[in-house]
C-alpha cells in the first residue's frame, strides 16, 4: 500500500512539475505592438498610444522582419510589435516586426 502510494505521489508531482514548466516557458513570450516613438543604436522606445512608453533594448541577436530588415532602417514613426520576455529586466528585443502604419480609430468631427 504504501508503494503504491509513493508511485501516485510521484506521478503527481512530476504531472504538476511539468505543467509548471510549460506554463512558465509560455507565460514568458510577450508581444508589445505601437509606433515607434525613439530609436537609436542601442535602444527602442514603443508607444502604444494608450500612455504607454516602453523601452527596450537591442541585442547582438535581435531579429527584424517586416516591411524593414536591419535595425538602422526603422525610424521614429514605424509601426512595430517586440517580442520579449517578461522575465527581461530591462526588457530586452528578441524580434521587431515592422508593420504597415494603422489607421487611427476615432470618428471624424466636422
Amino acid at each position: 500500500m504504501l508503494q503504491m502510494v509513493r508511485k501516485v505521489g510521484g506521478i503527481a508531482v512530476l504531472s504538476l512539475g511539468l505543467s509548471l514548466v510549460s506554463a512558465a516557458a509560455h507565460a514568458q513570450s510577450r508581444e508589445f505592438s505601437g509606433v515607434v516613438d525613439e530609436i537609436s543604436a542601442k535602444k527602442l522606445i514603443v508607444d502604444n498610444r494608450k500612455g504607454d512608453k516602453v523601452p527596450f533594448e537591442k541585442l547582438d541577436s535581435t531579429v527584424v522582419e517586416g516591411e524593414k530588415t536591419k535595425w538602422e532602417d526603422i525610424k521614429k514613426k514605424d509601426w512595430v510589435t517586440v517580442e520579449w520576455k517578461f522575465t527581461d529586466k530591462p526588457r530586452k528585443a528578441y524580434k521587431v516586426t515592422v508593420t504597415p502604419p494603422k489607421a487611427e480609430a476615432g470618428e471624424d468631427v466636422q
